[in-house]
């Protein structure tokens, strides 16, 4: 079974043991995505985290092409399949940063940062709100079915 950081496990092949600097710019980029998503979180704001998470896609991307680039040498040809898996993971790794991403674009939070008393009570306020405001809803769509059609 393969660590998790399977771009550690694959740089440790005899194709990455020449000269260059490949092996350890595969290393930092696939590093760098948890370390910038890590760094943007304890920066304690949404504005922050939202840049640090658009660095670790782009680490993704780094990470991807290097992979790229090594699949088309000859001498790395018994590392097709694991390239390849690892671009997969690369590929799934981003869509789900971008999801994040664009979720806390919408998101009305500032950030753990910007949580004061007076902000957290106006934050769990508005949640009562929509939860009761959901419960009323319900409420009527059962009191009145002929007016809410099953689609």
């Amino acid at each position: 079974m393969r660590p998790v950081f399977g771009e550690y496990y694959i740089t440790k092949d005899k194709f990455f043991n020449q000269p260059g600097d490949l092996r350890d710019q595969v290393r930092r980029s696939s590093l760098s995505v948890s370390n910038n998503i890590a760094e943007g979180f304890e920066r304690g704001s949404t504005a922050e985290l939202l840049a640090f998470l658009y660095i670790a896609r782009g680490s993704c991307g780094e990470t991807r092409s290097m992979l790229l680039f090594t699949e088309r040498f000859g001498e790395a040809a018994h590392l097709k399949s694991q390239i390849s898996d690892l671009k997969s993971k690369a590929e799934s790794c981003s869509r789900q940063i971008r999801g994040w991403a664009d979720n806390l674009q919408n998101s009305d939070i500032k950030g753990q940062r910007h949580l004061n008393e007076n902000t957290r009570g106006i934050y769990d306020q508005r949640k009562r709100a929509e939860a009761f405001d959901k419960q009323i809803k319900e409420i009527v769509r059962k009191a009145r079915p002929q007016d809410y059609p099953v689609e």
